[in-house]
């Protein structure tokens, strides 16, 4: 018999090799007889043994030494294959097969090997080392069995189920929703991961715990510990004489705070006077929690580890126990609060032209409501107007300076994605019981424009000292998501100048402008917004493109987000303290890299939690309304279907093998669903009428059904009644016809080329 291995290392090391079947290596070396077949197999087999080679699931041989190795996150797909998340920026995602997952479960860190590129075969990679379990505690339902349990998960990515001993159950039975912990992870790919059960939420059908389980399967902590509760029982509920020792006593000037009706925790008031020269002076005062929750205590830990407060729908999850939030870090109505306030002059051009910062004792005169000073700017309702008295002046006078704010934001080219939010209200029980639209009114609007001020003021102050402080950015759009939106825009009859990311954010909001109040309103808005790039925290001043500004933080809210709490605590250090010692600089220079990571990490948490939460409560509100019909917008267009969201902001699918009057063809550069044979198209922003079909609570999604559709015009026939098209430069300007690329642009330079040029140079 003879030995094949040499003759097939020979092939597989040759320049021109390709991957090649059984039957094409039977072929290459000429094999007639069924011992030299076998002996061939014997061969394939011991040289994938040793993994010299590999064969792929179109049963090719690979050389494995033609593969690199990745290092990276194992994301797990429902219907059983994965994604490697690479660490590496710049490299794609692998595609696992399930058979090549080898053990490795969701959330793992893994080496992948990876194929190179080769002709007719597409990327796929192999797991072959679990460097780390890094999801070691989940959320399921118990399922009980005499002697043990199992665990299954929620998480539909997750999908081995858990063994727990009896010894371990905690006193689960059957259909308890619990917490366990992987103790044992397992070594081949037929058992499974042991653990046992640190806490049951309750029954499965027990009112609330449907939220329960997805705060949990997000490590998401509800209780304090007692190290903390005790902590906090030790801070006085009032103001002490000795601490307004050194603070501005503010508690003689006029001030107030404006929040919903149903607020507890008022971390800002504001006061505004209009001055001789014209100019007004806006106080912004916030509560001073960083001093009652120092550096290194349980309290601050703690609030370090939680970094935001969730809110739910049916809850609020606080970064802060409810005696300080709600409490002594309240600016309640009448009562002395410690506060951190940035005083600014602004002129009616809206520029800041002095300001200073300072800890200060405040007392609030009123606690007014947005409703209340809607009614007095939006509607000079006069029973309002008589009820708050002398305050009223001023919140026209407030009023008088947002619109000036607004109106600067507005020239520089801030976008104002002003999209429908809704409100779930849900029973007492959990049951949703509507989801109604919220209204922003003036009110809204007046103290966001006050509280954008006082950021952008605080970051350019610690800006020009060039101190290590934490500032808000939002860098530019990358630039293959922003070509890749302008191309979409297209097919609506917008073009935009420009290469790249070099946009200005003007030109961005001159196409809100341009769609708003049509049916394409919200769908483009949506789609430029994840053509965006992630807000987050960082050590760096690098600008806000949104807000087209080159200096912004977070101060104002300190009782909920910790790195508004870390910026008082900046504040204090350098500028009360006047300590810009060496040690302190190199202090916070190590810290606030790891703070302001660890802060947008846990922020993108919070909002995974409260979007998986909206959308557990809108399908058990649809499920309600199976068999009924409402008017929606197509807000997304795939390969499978389409997406239609309704008024109320529920989205659901329609499914293409629910469109059974043609068969329709994707057109990924239109976004839209083609008919083949009467050419009917659907297309974003185009309105429908759907039937809700079904409802999946379990993976919260909503399936509709298209009826009484009119669709859009024939292709053709759509294309002649275009409109004009219409330009956009990449400034912002509007164009009849294309600009020429070549000249230069004058006015004021873009943007993201305005900056100075030692900020240019450390960005």
């Amino acid at each position: 018999m003879r030995d094949f291995k040499d003759e097939v290392l020979e092939i597989i090391d040759r320049d021109t090799y390709t991957p090649m079947t059984t039957e094409a290596f039977e072929s290459e070396l000429d094999i007639h007889d069924a011992e030299d077949f076998k002996a061939l197999i014997k061969a394939l087999v011991s040289l994938e043994e040793s993994d010299i080679i590999r064969r792929t699931k179109k049963n090719k041989y690979v050389k494995v030494v033609t593969s690199k190795v990745v290092k990276g996150t194992l994301s797990m797909h429902k219907r059983g294959f994965a994604f490697l998340r690479p660490e590496e920026e710049g490299v794609d995602d692998v595609f696992i097969p399930p058979n090549e997952i080898n053990g490795a479960l969701d959330g793992d860190t893994v080496l992948c090997t990876v194929e190179e590129s080769m002709r007719g075969e597409n990327h796929e990679g192999r797991v072959v080392k679990i460097i780390e379990h890094n999801v070691t505690k989940l959320v399921g339902k118990y399922e009980g069995s005499k002697g043990f349990g199992f665990v299954v998960p929620d998480s539909l990515t997750y999908n081995t189920d858990i063994f727990i001993p009896s010894e371990q159950n905690l006193g689960a039975v059957s259909g308890h929703k619990v917490l366990v912990e992987i103790t044992k992870f397992p070594k081949n790919n037929t058992d499974n991961p042991e653990g046992h059960i640190t806490k049951i939420l309750g029954h499965e059908n027990d009112p609330g715990v449907d939220i329960l389980s997805i705060v949990y399967s997000h490590g998401i902590d509800i209780d304090f510990s007692d190290d903390v509760l005790e902590q906090v029982e030790n801070i006085p509920d009032h103001v002490l004489e000795e601490e307004k020792k050194g603070r501005v006593d503010l508690t003689k000037q006029m001030t107030i705070t404006i929040d919903g009706e149903d607020a507890k925790d008022l971390d800002d008031a504001i006061s505004v006077e209009k001055l001789s020269n014209g100019n007004y002076e806006l106080t912004v005062s916030i509560a001073d929690v960083s001093h009652y929750v120092k550096e290194g205590t349980p309290l601050d830990k703690e609030a370090y580890n939680r970094a935001t407060s969730v809110y739910l729908v049916d809850r609020v999850i606080p970064m802060l126990p409810h005696k300080l939030s709600n409490g002594i870090c309240s600016l309640n109505e009448g009562v002395e609060r410690l506060a951190m306030t940035c005083q600014m002059e602004i002129d009616t051009n809206g520029t800041v032209v002095n300001h200073r910062i300072f800890e200060s004792v405040i007392q609030s005169d009123k606690r007014t409501t947005y409703t209340a000073v809607n009614k007095i700017l939006e509607e000079n309702d006069e029973a309002t107007k008589i009820s708050h008295g002398e305050i009223t002046d001023m919140i026209i006078h407030a009023g008088e300076l947002a619109k000036i704010l607004r109106r600067k934001r507005d020239k520089r080219g801030a976008l104002d994605f002003d999209f429908n939010e809704a409100q779930i209200i849900v029973q007492r029980d959990g049951t949703p019981e509507d989801i109604v639209l919220r209204n922003r009114g003036k009110g809204e609007k007046l103290i966001e424009e006050f509280m954008l001020v006082s950021n952008e003021t605080i970051a350019e102050n610690f800006h020009w000292l060039d101190l290590p402080f934490i500032y808000r950015i939002h860098e530019d759009p990358k630039e293959d998501k922003l070509r890749q939106f302008f191309e979409i825009l297209t097919s609506f009859g917008i073009f935009v100048k420009g290469k790249g990311n070099s946009v200005h954010p003007h030109a961005l909001q001159e196409i809100l402008d341009e769609v708003k109040d049509t049916p394409e309103d919200t769908v483009i808005s949506m789609m430029m917004l994840r053509s965006m790039q992630q807000a987050k925290y960082s050590y760096q001043s690098l600008g806000h493109f949104g807000l087209s500004t080159e200096f912004y933080t977070h101060y104002t809210a300190p009782i909920r987000r910790y790195p508004d709490l870390m910026v008082h605590r900046l504040i204090r250090t350098y500028l009360i303290e006047k300590d810009t010692s060496p040690q302190t600089i190199q202090k916070f220079k190590e810290k606030l890299p790891e703070i302001a990571s660890h802060s947008s990490e846990r922020e993108r948490r919070a909002v995974d939690a409260e979007r998986d939460t909206n959308d557990l409560k809108k399908a058990e509100y649809m499920q309600q309304h199976i068999g009924e019909r409402f008017e929606g917008v197509i807000s997304g267009v795939m390969n499978f279907g389409m997406f239609v969201e309704l008024p109320n902001t529920v989205e659901g699918l329609v499914h293409m093998n629910n469109l059974g009057d043609d068969y329709y063809n994707y057109n990924e550069r239109m976004m839209a669903l083609i008919g083949e044979r009467t050419g009917k198209i659907f297309r974003m922003g185009d309105k429908v009428e759907i039937e809700v079909e079904n409802v999946n609570i379990a993976e919260r999604l909503i399936d509709f059904t298209v009826v009484g559709i009119t669709p859009r015009k024939k292709v053709k026939e759509e294309q002649k009644d275009k409109q004009k098209p219409k330009y956009i430069d990449s400034n912002g300007r509007k164009k009849n016809k294309v600009r020429d690329q070549t000249k230069k642009p004058k006015g004021k330079k873009p943007f993201y080329k305005s900056a100075p040029k030692r900020n240019r140079k450390r960005k």
